[in-house]
């Protein structure tokens, strides 16, 4: 009898104890930006500094980039085998982001650097996508779930932040390996405020209650396999533009101070899209959305092609920046709304397509390159893969009404 009574007192005090509907999205605001502003994008504005030292050549940091984009791949492609408690994956992949950045600043050569580039990949992918299903759940549970749109904010802020600080770095005459150091100590401070809020379930807490029904497993039909290829081609749309914008906006203007500007204006444009995701109503159309939201970003990366001046770049930066995870956003709403409580499992897949766009982007540029001596090809071919994209997610909108959200039922 004591234990009984001690049960719902116990229980309870755990629910005083769970965080609010803006602790969880602040959290995984700050998640995000760890993982993908620090951890992953990071090493855009620091291989100049890297290139400035010595430490590696254009090519090698070029294959630095690939290797990031393969264990990007394979962090998402793991997501459909596994099924862990999604707040301790986020801490996993939050101290992993911690140690690999820090791991940069040592003297280890492209052996050691390949290597923590794409471990970094992985824990970006495990961080995102368990993140993204943990936050949405909470906050779904809470009836905040419009607020889940603001955790995507945070890759856009981290990318401000690490461009804006490298800018500072290069004026100052940082190494490259101060920079790594600094965004690490940056990476652990933000870690810590977030830490207790990812608490993972205790073993009794996630068998607590009755049993929930007995469910099929969702199906992949060919709603969920159209959503995952168009969400593909958004990672092939972008990536040619992240990975080299530096380099093309010297090649159109060289000498221009502003080269390493429009990097940080990418990422603002990233914070405002995905803020203002955020206050869209949950009722509308996901797919309609993102039919929109590519046809924007497609729009940003023409611009770069047919009016290459500082105007046109910061333009270009802004509007390809807007979608960027205003569309992440969109998409991963749709995977709930396609599969409920279960809906890891589809991000997983999603976010596995959107990393093979990646890596297919930059060497497809580079060949483009070498053949034409610009990069006007490889943005045309990345304008017509989001147009692509865009006209799948139109032609879904149009076939038939969005279809019921799924059940709530918890991942298996």
């Amino acid at each position: 009898m004591g234990g009984a009574d001690h049960q719902p007192g116990g229980a309870s005090a755990a629910a005083r104890t769970q965080p609010g509907a803006w602790a969880v999205a602040l959290a995984g605001l700050v998640a995000l930006g760890v993982a993908m502003g620090i951890g992953r994008f990071a090493f855009t504005p620091l291989l100049p500094m890297m290139l400035h030292d010595g430490a590696v050549t254009l090519g090698e940091g070029g294959w630095l980039a690939t290797l990031n984009y393969l264990g990007y791949f394979a962090g998402a492609a793991a997501c459909l085998f596994m099924h862990p408690d999604p707040a301790r994956m986020v801490r996993y992949g939050l101290a992993a982001t911690v140690l690999l950045t820090l791991g940069m600043a040592a003297p280890g050569g492209m052996a050691a650097w390949g290597l923590w580039r794409a471990a970094a990949g992985v824990a970006s992918a495990l961080t995102m996508v368990y993140t993204t299903a943990w936050c949405m759940h909470r906050l779904a549970e809470l009836g905040r779930a419009p607020l889940g749109g603001l955790i995507f904010c945070g890759p856009g802020i981290g990318i401000v932040v690490t461009g804006v600080s490298a800018f500072a770095m290069v004026g100052a005459g940082w190494r490259a390996s101060w920079g790594w150091l600094a965004f690490g100590a940056l990476a652990v401070a933000l870690v810590g405020m977030v830490w207790q809020v990812f608490r993972p379930a205790s073993r009794g807490a996630r068998h607590e209650g009755p049993a929930a029904p007995a469910r099929a497993a969702p199906r992949l039909d060919r709603e969920t396999w159209l959503l995952t290829l168009a969400y593909g081609l958004a990672g092939f749309g972008y990536i040619i533009t992240a990975t080299f914008l530096p380099v093309i906006a010297r090649q159109a203007m060289p000498g221009s101070l502003w080269a390493d500007l429009f990097w940080p204006i990418f990422g603002a444009g990233v914070t405002i899209g995905a803020f203002a995701a955020s206050k869209v109503s949950t009722g509308r159309d996901n797919r309609r959305l993102l039919a929109f939201t590519y046809a924007m970003q497609a729009i940003g990366v023409a611009i770069a092609v047919v009016w290459p001046t500082v105007a046109g770049f910061a333009l270009s930066s802004l509007l390809a920046g807007l979608p960027f995870n205003a569309l992440v956003a969109f998409a991963m709403r749709e995977a709930r709304r396609l599969w409920g409580g279960q809906a890891q499992r589809l991000m997983g897949l999603m976010t596995a397509s959107y990393g093979l766009g990646q890596i297919v982007g930059p060497p497809l540029a580079t060949a483009l390159v070498a053949r034409s001596g610009g990069f006007a090809a490889s943005l045309c071919c990345a304008v017509a893969a989001l147009l692509l994209g865009g006209a799948i997610f139109a032609w879904m909108g149009r076939a038939g009404p969005a279809p019921a959200p799924a059940r709530e039922t918890p991942a298996a």
